[in-house]
């Protein structure tokens, strides 16, 4: 799922992402940082995968919740809803917090 948010809303993109609970990861194959928010403390997955793109006056939020790791050596694909109500939850959640 894909939304906007414009950049007069944001202050710090990571405190701000850190505020809704989600923490930065960095990919060390394309050198690309993402967040994430685990719904479990004690586990990775599920969880919550956002990925940014900044244009000059808003930010790209790319969402989507990853059910499982890959399974498959050699593989980056992994098993991610993009439309489903509780991604819609959570976009109405992070909006919530950052009062857009």
């Amino acid at each position: 799922m894909q939304f906007k948010v414009p950049q007069t809303a944001i202050r710090n993109i990571r405190d701000d992402l850190r505020r809704c609970g989600y923490f930065s990861l960095f990919n060390r194959h394309n050198n690309a940082i993402s967040y994430v928010r685990r719904l479990s403390k004690t586990q990775h997955y599920p969880r919550f995968h956002l990925y940014l793109n900044e244009n000059p006056d808003h930010y790209i939020f790319n969402l989507h919740l990853d059910q499982k790791q890959v399974s498959y050596a050699g593989s980056h694909a992994h098993s991610g809803e993009y439309e489903d109500p509780v991604v819609d939850e959570e976009a109405n959640r992070i909006k919530e917090i950052l009062n857009i």
